[in-house]
């Protein structure tokens, strides 16, 4: 159950937005909120099978989106390479401290640390 709700929560994040207001409101209460089919009803006036279609048709939109677009399994894949990138720049900056010593190649190591540090905030 958790992972689906951690994968409903990327979802959301990445194409919330392309959801109609109802939607929203209706998916952020469900799993956010943690309120129940029923609850939501209640605070809205409306059956608790409303409810459901309204998050079952958000969820389908959802998952559309990103079985057409791949973005998060590309975030992923983004956050694993910036990962393997900073432990083969620690590697190389090791080394050199051991080694070499080259003030250059520490330079450069340095430079890239900046360069993952701003991708991994964008």
């Amino acid at each position: 159950m958790k992972n689906q709700a951690y994968r409903m929560a990327l979802l959301y994040d990445f194409y919330g937005d392309m959801l109609t207001d109802r939607q929203k409101e209706f998916y952020d209460l469900y799993y956010n909120e943690d309120l129940s089919l029923a609850e939501i009803a209640e605070n809205y006036g409306i059956t608790r099978q409303g409810v459901r279609d309204v998050i079952v048709r958000a969820e389908a939109i959802l998952t559309e989106l990103e079985d057409k677009t791949g973005i998060i399994k590309r975030f992923h894949k983004m956050q694993q390479q910036f990962l393997e990138v900073e432990e083969a720049v620690n590697a190389i900056a090791q080394r050199n401290e051991q080694r070499w010593q080259d003030d250059e190649v520490e330079i450069q190591c340095g430079r890239i640390r900046g360069i993952l540090d701003q991708l991994k905030q964008e």
